[in-house]
């Protein structure tokens, strides 16, 4: 059983930063793909960023590029989101994913695992 357990949300200015944690139990996350998505009220959920298994690929919305950037610890079994220049729309439940082998797919559909998501909200 895999289990996605995301921390680091919370409230922040506009301009500011924050990194979002996940870690993956169960399995090592050397082999998943991992994805961060989000869902800001009222909408549907969007793919933000995704890495490869291999940890070699990046990939990024067009409205997070530049700002946010994915990483992994395979050694920590974990994934971050650092974000940084907040805007207030950011503000959205963060949902990491793992897709077993995967390339880092930009799809909900491929992704097998997730957790139960983190607040993170952005005053302007």
């Amino acid at each position: 059983q895999v289990q996605l357990v995301e921390s680091g949300g919370g409230l922040v200015q506009a301009g500011g930063s924050l990194r979002l944690s996940c870690a993956v139990s169960g399995r090592t996350v050397r082999t998943y793909a991992m994805g961060w998505f989000r869902q800001a009220p009222g909408k549907e959920r969007e793919f933000v960023a995704a890495i490869s298994w291999r940890g070699g690929s990046t990939y990024y919305a067009d409205s997070v590029k530049g700002r946010f950037t994915i990483s992994r610890d395979n050694a920590k079994n974990t994934v971050y989101l650092k974000m940084v220049s907040l805007k207030p729309e950011d503000t959205a439940v963060y949902y990491c994913a793992a897709d077993p082998w995967g390339l880092g797919a930009p799809t909900e559909r491929e992704y097998n695992y997730w957790g139960q998501g983190t607040q993170v909200t952005v005053s302007s």
